[in-house]
């Protein structure tokens, strides 16, 4: 552990949660949508995604441009379930980490996320672990959908240093996304980016 930790923030995705988009990629290939990575990389160009990753966008008004872009007769859940595909397993021993460390230090989540997949992880991990909510592990949470903010704007970490009371110095922040880190570190905040093939059982909180 990086000295002087107090707070620990997680990221979710690639961290605690398995995640595979080229899954999703797949699962709208199957559905017909033969251009998936065309109107995948076609959406990123708008503030689609923004939008209902910071709740501007309700699941109904995505899947709606969804469907109109891919101009293919598919239903809502046809969407839904290629959209979750990507979202896979909660490693056992990623969740008895989360519980040991709760006894020490303050424990945060901090996810780019949407209602969509809310609602799928944790049914995943209810189905896995017999946990009805990943909030069962932290003492807060910020999803980026309910709060209308999402990294790495510094104002969701200024947020969360304010609500909990956090010295940047004393709080590490653990994401696999480079930009992330870097919003995190121009705070002050501690940071381990977890580059591909890392895992926090692996690489960072190993037993002893």
């Amino acid at each position: 552990m990086i000295k002087g930790v107090k707070h620990i923030i997680f990221d979710l995705g690639g961290v605690l949660l398995n995640i595979d988009y080229h899954l999703t990629e797949q699962a709208f290939v199957d559905l017909g949508v033969k251009n998936f990575p065309d109107m995948y990389s076609q959406l990123r160009q708008t503030s689609l995604f923004d939008d209902f990753e910071t709740g501007r966008v309700s699941e109904d008004e995505f899947v709606e441009l969804l469907l109109n872009v891919a101009e293919i007769n598919i239903s809502k859940q046809d969407v839904v379930a290629a959209w979750n595909a990507m979202l896979l397993d909660f490693p056992t021993r990623r969740l008895q980490i989360l519980q040991q460390l709760r006894m020490y230090y303050d424990m945060v989540l901090l996810s780019n996320t949407n209602e969509t997949h809310e609602a799928a992880f944790n049914k995943i991990l209810m189905d896995s672990h017999t946990i009805p909510n990943i909030a069962a592990f932290f003492d807060r949470i910020y999803l980026s959908h309910r709060v209308g903010m999402r990294k790495p704007n510094a104002e969701i970490f200024l947020r969360i240093l304010q609500d909990c009371n956090f010295t940047p110095e004393h709080t590490l922040f653990i994401d696999d996304s480079p930009q992330h880190i870097e919003g995190a570190k121009q705070l002050g905040i501690q940071t381990i980016w977890l580059e591909k093939g890392m895992t926090i059982e692996k690489d960072i909180f190993k037993p002893i």
